[in-house]
């Protein structure tokens, strides 16, 4: 048995052919997985219910806080369940990870009054946002083992599932809620045992490919051939380049610039195209979409194309549609400039796995790539502080997006001066197909 954590029960290898539908089970596996800790997503149909509850009648501020706490613990998670998950295999990683997020929104559910509000922020915030770091990086780390000749589209179907999570979950809540709307909390209980039984069925079919294993047109993964030629980082090793440095600041400002506006996408349309309340949050759901097809749009177009040139355009069309949208009057206008701006955010958490499985091996991919996420955590704070910050009482629109978006487009400099490392030439080759 590899440190790898490769499952000997898994489908046996075939010199230059595929195991048949089994990884594909696994992509499904992986959705399932996704969708449930993706829910975290929909917080701002519970954070307008806590505002409007009797209750609890939260300020904006409070009841931002659990949404807060979520972003930042998710680093720690995927950091810890990236390291694991090297070294014991998927299953039991990604089965934890579930666990301790489903039990995380269910302890949010028994808060009943504003007294109460620091369930909310320990469940939802403090041990959702752990276990869905440590359930998050599993799948991205595993599909990519199983899909070398396809590690670009694979993950981000993989964390598009994450993407479309909020989508799915939003109705639901707003339906839960409206049972009884003066205790919001109360929907976290169903959501809680939902979320704990689309987890565990998920993870339970979680394996790594066995030793040798190969796709139709691609060497082994730890067997001969090119493969064999390109070197896996350790994490360790990866720490000591310049290009995980690299890669971590175009994730941070590309979550930085992208969540800008996600985080004042409802007031934004209101204040700058005219929405109404009610339009504003039919648009804000709808934009949610568009965060989930990006992470497969970009991730498939970055196979092509090549990474670097992916997260240019990324920041690049980020960055100007910042720019534009404070002086989009028209509704749909504004409608396309944010979708935009979300294609391109989900975009980054699609492609920039595949990007360190280019740069730094797979064998090694949790680790490596659960640390970088330090950026997620970075970028999905300091954005919405920045923001709202310059946004202030004056509702200084054109001020906070305009200097946010010559930030995202400057970073596009990043992407010229980020270069494969020295003998992972090959992966980068095949990345643009």
């Amino acid at each position: 048995m590899s440190n790898t954590g490769t499952n000997s029960g898994a489908a046996s290898a075939e010199a230059g052919g595929e195991t048949g539908t089994n990884r594909w089970l696994l992509v499904a596996a992986a959705l399932l997985l996704q969708f449930s800790i993706g829910a975290v997503y929909a917080w701002s149909v519970f954070s307008k219910a806590l505002q409007d509850a009797s209750a609890f009648e939260l300020s904006s501020v409070e009841a931002a806080i659990p949404f807060e706490v979520t972003i930042g613990m998710i680093f720690i998670g995927t950091y810890i369940g990236g390291r694991i998950q090297d070294r014991r295999g998927p299953r039991v990683v990604a089965m934890a990870g579930g666990v301790i997020y489903g039990l995380g929104v269910l302890l949010a559910g028994f808060a009943e009054s504003k007294d109460d509000f620091w369930l909310v922020v320990l469940g939802y915030g403090v041990i959702s946002g752990f276990g869905l770091g440590v359930a998050y990086i599993v799948p991205i780390a595993m599909l990519q083992k199983w899909f070398p000749d396809k590690r670009g589209l694979i993950t981000g179907l993989a964390v598009g599932g994450f993407g479309f999570g909020a989508v799915l979950t939003s109705p639901v809540a707003n339906w839960l809620i409206d049972r009884d709307p003066d205790i919001p909390t109360k929907a976290f209980i169903p959501l809680g045992i939902a979320y704990l039984v689309m987890s565990l069925i998920g993870a339970s079919l979680f394996k790594n490919p066995p030793e040798g294993y190969t796709v139709a047109g691609h060497e082994a993964v730890g067997g001969s051939g090119a493969d064999a030629a390109t070197r896996d980082y350790t994490q360790g090793e990866a720490l000591r380049t310049p290009q995980w440095y690299l890669l971590t600041a175009i994730l941070t400002l590309n979550v930085a610039a992208g969540i800008s506006l996600i985080s004042q996408a409802a007031a934004s349309a209101t204040d700058i195209a005219g929405y109404s309340a009610a339009g504003a949050a039919t648009l804000v759901g709808a934009l949610a979409i568009f965060n989930g097809a990006g992470r497969i749009v970009w991730a498939a177009a970055s196979d092509r194309i090549g990474r670097m040139r992916a997260f240019a355009a990324m920041l690049a069309l980020s960055g100007l549609c910042l720019i534009a949208i404070p002086h989009a009057e028209s509704a749909v206008l504004f409608a396309l400039l944010a979708a935009v701006i979300y294609l391109c955010y989900g975009g980054a958490f699609g492609t920039m796995p595949a990007t360190a499985g280019d740069y730094f091996g797979v064998r090694h991919a949790g680790a490596i790539y659960g640390l970088m996420l330090i950026g997620w955590s970075i970028g999905g704070v300091a954005g919405p502080l920045l923001a709202s910050a310059l946004i202030g009482e004056d509702e200084a629109y054109t001020t906070a997006y305009t200097v946010i978006g010559v930030v995202a487009v400057a970073a596009v400099a990043l992407t010229f001066l980020t270069k494969v490392p020295k003998g992972r030439e090959a992966e980068a080759v095949d990345a643009r197909g």
